[in-house]
């Protein structure tokens, strides 16, 4: 019958589509080696410099000048109180990236919380804002803050640069945030509510556990960023030196081996709170 489908094998072979051949196989494997080949050169062009601070912490110079391996030595490891000046701007740094983290924390988790559950008027610009900050150059936020003091007149100083950290790192926590938040489940909420908790214990026994790691990752982002900021520290500073600044002063005259092994002790404990963080975010999964 002239209507009728023929449904034989045959015919089925002949309609199946064909699968790909060893060729078009080929070139998808070549493919993929090139794409694992090209992540792991980006990888080790990232990580070449960190190898070389690394590296010249143990260098034996016998001068000021630390570009140039002489050879391998340990003792710069027990002479790290050489320079006071270079442990004082350390210590800034750390102070002012602990105490800058911890007002981002607060307050970028709140705005976080604000802008990824509620609606309210000035929304949109208080989204605009905040992605200008993250957006605009350092040297154009730098300038505006230094401006800002000047004006009020303010005396720039240590103070000055934990609240310029604090301005241009809340925007970084509260988008962090403000990403979990959007995720959560509000009927977990609405069972604890259901239960008999009141909205202050329904936060802290589960939501509050629900955004800790948006929270975490956003205060070690913010703590990163306080830590190696050189522009806007270096127009809010005033006579204030951290460790960015310090080691752009020391270019001029030699960079010492204990800055190479101060960077380094920072580079591990980093990686180390990364890793720590990421098990004990894997463990509560």
């Amino acid at each position: 019958m002239s209507g009728q489908i023929d449904t034989s094998p045959a015919a089925a072979a002949e309609t199946a589509p064909a699968s790909p051949g060893p060729r078009r196989r080929g070139r998808a494997r070549r493919g993929e080696r090139l794409l694992f080949a090209y992540t792991w050169l980006v990888l080790l062009w990232l990580f070449l410099p960190i190898v070389v601070m690394i590296v010249f912490g143990f260098n034996d110079i016998k001068s000021k000048s630390n570009v140039s391996w002489q050879g391998f030595t340990l003792k710069w490891w027990g002479r790290l109180g050489d320079y006071p000046e270079l442990t004082s701007a350390l210590w800034n740094s750390i102070t002012i990236a602990l105490i800058a983290t911890a007002v981002t924390t607060v307050l970028g988790t709140l705005m976080g919380i604000a802008l990824g559950r509620y609606r309210f008027r000035g929304q949109g610009g208080t989204n605009l804002l905040m992605f200008a900050a993250i957006s605009s150059p350092e040297l154009v936020m730098g300038t505006s803050l230094l401006s800002l003091f000047v004006s009020l007149g303010v005396r720039t100083g240590y103070w000055t640069v934990v609240i310029a950290h604090v301005l241009f790192s809340v925007s970084f926590v509260a988008v962090t945030v403000r990403a979990r938040v959007v995720g959560l489940d509000g009927s977990v909420e609405e069972a604890a509510r259901d239960l008999g908790a009141s909205t202050w214990i329904t936060f802290w026994r589960v939501t509050f556990p629900m955004i800790l790691p948006g929270v975490v990752s956003g205060a070690l982002l913010a703590f990163a960023l306080s830590i190696d900021d050189f522009v806007i520290t270096q127009f809010t500073s005033g006579t204030t030196t951290t460790f960015p600044l310090w080691i752009y002063g020391a270019v001029r005259i030699g960079v010492p081996p204990q800055v190479n092994i101060l960077g380094t002790l920072i580079f591990a404990i980093g990686v180390a709170i990364a890793v720590i963080n990421t098990v004990t975010s894997r463990r509560r999964t």
